[in-house]
């Protein structure tokens, strides 16, 4: 019923005119009847609004008894409809929120030339304004004003009068006239200019307001009356005589030019001219405002007055071939048609088109030209431009309604991205159960020491330029796309975790480096994965949207992330633990067919191989938040950052600068390893929110174990995690601490107040007494209890969620002197290591 379902939602978007065709349907594990349903959209209410109604729908097909979709009144009320039996006011609805949200024909054409160019495309509002491309490279347009149309331009053109004087200064041919305020002003003006006159709103467009071949002091009072409705300020100007033209300008060339049909239509000897206008507006071609290629005639004052003017009547019956013209003006907006003349334009007319968008500074202009023939040269027959528009319309020269349609968006799109640019930043995409947050603020203090402005997001935040400009947890699609949004930005690193991958994807289409550092038991038993295999599918996703061209880092000593080269994206890159006696065949072939891989040497030395070369880069313990050597992890996150930065063409030199300078301090590194000393103890800030990184600290305490005579953890897990998760995580924690204190997050996740740490004190039980055990569920009460605790020389572990608060915590218990602790690597424990 789940397929039936998607495929209903997909036909009632097509009826509603999306181009929608693809979807998925797959049951949930272990909950018959229950579906997780996936289909494309062209904008996301009318996709919603479609899944309603599909599951109305096919709820209707059941027998009474097995109608099992609830609140069905609910949801037909919540969409405007009284049944949805109803089903062409159904689609009726859905058409109408399809054509509201939808591109006009200009901002439809320049989005799918951006598409074909491999241009991200990101709406910005719920009209015109979009985002093509991404970071520093992206530019931002609305209809065909573009972040290079000048706002004096805009005005200036917006300014006929002003329009003309600055035109007339240039050399270019314009109409005399003059700005008036009232009927008899305008009368005196026209006297003046000459009879026939154009009477039009100083700052109008579209057509609105506009009459042309006025001959006479009652046809000019009318035209100024019609005029003043859109302008408080009209013009009477000289009118051309001649053909009406459209010519677009982009960047300073004449790109198409379009003779301008005004509306009108052709007699057949029986029908009258409101059913001749009926007759027009079938053709598919048209339709309401700028929603197609032509516009539907509208019947209102203007057109009852040009019948009149012919001594016709909406009723009258014209005669067989009478053409009957319905608009003074051309435009397509009120109904008139477009014959392309590109390629018959003459060098002096465009020469003048040219002349009339530089000097205002437009790089998108329409230039209105009228000229009895396109092809012959003003300065010969007259004429010459009338009026020069900002956000020119392209759709007469997309879809003319005769010749040849002109790709008009391809050159606007040249001179935004010149040289082919695709308008993208790299993406250096992380995921992986553990390592995630270090190896992205690793990479970034590589990529800042090259140069580049990084824009980061993690679980504490996101940030730019390495300041913190949002505090969350930011691993989802919504944090990454605020990223890419970011005009300032050079290169994005961002940490995909799999919460957000499961509830909405990605937030991009490709990347150019992805990672996978580890899959381990963690977050099983949510959102449907219930195995290993099944929670490395999804982090899978990662590599497998690297783009051709681009690199999959995989770490070669987790078997579940090596196997995902079968399905990775670009070239693969392997890092290894691991000298070569111990490579398993895979990297040893890899490497020796000249493949890439970063390894470590038992000697520290990390080794990047590239076509059989080995090549130093530095030593583990030359960075500092290895402490020395001492932490195996964060050996291996740097692995991985360096082998990211090395395939971005990182210089090696530069590599080494930027984690040198890497430490784990709460300011470069939140809540990963963190030390301070207090006036008793030593205190360890880490995350470990799972039985790998728990284990993975473990073995770093088990080389420092010597130099304290206790240890002492407090530790937590979060509470959408399996019973079985959590006893085996206190089982654990029992075995590396002395003492032990179980908190509890604020959010629970659907579970009751102290069952977490419960169920982590039944695993503790399991390794030792209960005397040792304490749970204290709020986390800073749970840091003053342990810090309590301590007695001189003791080493408290403090496993925190939310880290700005348990770094302040921890700092009333700084030594006085506000120093912090020593580096660990200073410890007879490292020393000996």
């Amino acid at each position: 019923m789940g397929h039936v379902a998607e495929h209903v939602a997909i036909e009632l978007q097509s009826l509603a005119g999306a181009r929608v065709t693809r979807g998925k349907t797959r049951s949930v594990a272990g909950r018959p009847g229950v579906y997780n349903i996936m289909y494309t959209y062209e904008h996301e209410d009318v996709g919603i609004l479609a899944g309603r109604f599909a599951l109305e729908l096919v709820n209707l097909l059941l027998p009474p008894a097995l109608q099992g979709i609830e609140n069905l009144a609910e949801v037909t009320a919540q969409a405007g409809l009284d049944s949805i039996e109803d089903l062409t006011t159904a689609v009726d609805r859905l058409r109408a929120m399809q054509a509201r949200q939808s591109y006009g024909p200009t901002t439809a054409s320049l989005i799918h030339e951006a598409t074909r160019r491999n241009i991200p495309v990101t709406r910005l509002d719920r009209h015109s304004l979009v985002q093509l491309g991404q970071g520093r490279n992206q530019r931002r347009i609305r209809g065909s004003i573009t972040e290079f149309t000048s706002y004096l331009a805009v005005e200036a053109a917006g300014d006929k009068d002003l329009t003309k004087a600055l035109l007339a200064a240039a050399g270019v041919p314009v109409p005399v006239g003059a700005v008036v305020s009232d009927a008899q002003q305008a009368i005196e003006a026209a006297e003046r200019v000459g009879y026939p006159v154009v009477v039009k709103p100083l700052d109008g467009n579209h057509g609105r307001g506009v009459n042309m071949n006025l001959a006479s002091a009652g046809k000019v009072r009318w035209g100024f009356e019609q005029a003043a409705r859109h302008s408080s300020d009209v013009i009477v100007e000289q009118q051309f005589e001649g053909r009406d033209y459209r010519i677009l300008v982009v960047a300073g060339e004449v790109v198409a030019a379009a003779e301008r049909v005004p509306a009108h239509v052709i007699g057949d000897g029986h029908s009258t001219v409101a059913a001749l206008i009926e007759q027009t507006n079938k053709d598919p071609r048209r339709g309401d405002g700028h929603e197609n290629a032509m516009t539907r005639i509208a019947v209102d004052d203007h057109v009852i007055d040009m019948l009149a003017r012919a001594g016709l009547q909406v009723e009258s019956v014209p005669g067989a071939g009478h053409r009957v013209q319905l608009r003074a003006t051309a435009n397509l907006s009120t109904g008139g048609t477009a014959i392309d003349m590109t390629d018959n334009i003459h060098p002096d007319n465009a020469l003048f088109a040219q002349r009339a968008a530089t000097t205002l500074g437009l790089d998108v202009a329409g230039i209105d030209f009228i000229a009895p023939d396109i092809s012959r040269s003003v300065r010969e027959t007259g004429g010459g431009v009338v009026e020069v528009n900002a956000s020119p319309g392209l759709r007469m020269h997309l879809h003319p309604s005769h010749g040849r349609p002109r790709n008009v968006a391809r050159p606007i799109l040249d001179s935004l991205f010149p040289g082919g640019s695709n308008g993208r930043i790299p993406i250096f995409a992380i995921t992986g159960t553990n390592g995630k947050s270090t190896t992205g603020r690793m990479l970034e203090c590589v990529l800042r020491a090259a140069g580049y402005r990084v824009g980061l997001t993690n679980t504490t935040g996101i940030y730019f330029g390495g300041e913190k400009v949002a505090s969350a947890d930011a691993s989802g699609p919504k944090s990454a796309r605020m990223v890419l949004r970011d005009s300032t930005v050079d290169v994005a690193v961002l940490e995909t975790a799999r919460g957000g991958i499961l509830r909405e994807g990605l937030g991009f289409d490709v990347c150019d480096i992805g990672a996978v550092l580890n899959v381990s038991a963690d977050h099983l038993g949510t959102k449907g994965i219930e195995t290993l295999d099944q929670l490395a599918a999804v982090k899978s996703v990662v590599v497998e949207a690297v783009r051709r061209g681009g690199f999959s880092i995989l770490n070669a000593d987790d078997k579940l992330t090596a196997d995902m080269a079968r399905d990775a994206g670009g070239q693969v890159v392997y890092f290894s633990m691991h000298a070569a006696p111990g490579w398993p065949h895979f990297l040893r072939d890899h490497i020796s067919d000249g493949g890439r891989a970063v390894t470590c040497e038992p000697n520290g030395q990390i080794l990047v191989h590239d076509d059989g070369d080995a090549m130093v880069v530095m030593r583990a313990s030359e960075i500092p938040a290895t402490l020395g050597g001492l932490v195996d992890f964060n050996i291996q996150n740097a692995l991985a950052a360096i082998a990211m930065a090395y395939v971005h063409g990182v210089p090696k030199s530069i590599i080494k600068q930027g984690l040198g300078g890497f430490t784990s301090s709460f300011e470069q590194n939140p809540g990963r390893l963190n030390v301070i000393d207090t006036n008793r103890c030593r205190v360890i800030m880490d995350y470990a929110h799972n039985p790998a990184g728990l284990a993975a600290l473990g073995k770093l305490l088990d080389k420092m174990r010597a130099d304290y005579p206790r240890t002492i953890g407090m530790i937590s897990m979060a509470g959408d995690r399996r019973d079985s998760d959590m006893r085996a995580m206190g089982e654990l924690a029992a075995k590396l601490f002395d003492e032990l204190v179980f908190w509890e997050d604020e959010d629970l996740r659907g579970r009751e107040r102290g069952s977490v740490a419960a169920l982590l004190a039944q695993g503790a039980l399991l390794s030792g007494p209960g005397g040792r055990i304490r749970q204290v569920l709020d986390e800073c009460e749970a840091v003053e209890t342990c810090l309590k605790m301590a007695r001189r020389g003791d080493l408290v572990v403090v496993t925190a969620t939310n880290v700005d608060r348990v770094w302040a915590c921890l700092g009333k218990w700084i030594k006085p002197s506000g120093r912090r602790a020593a580096p660990l690597e200073h410890t007879s424990a490292a020393a000996s290591t």
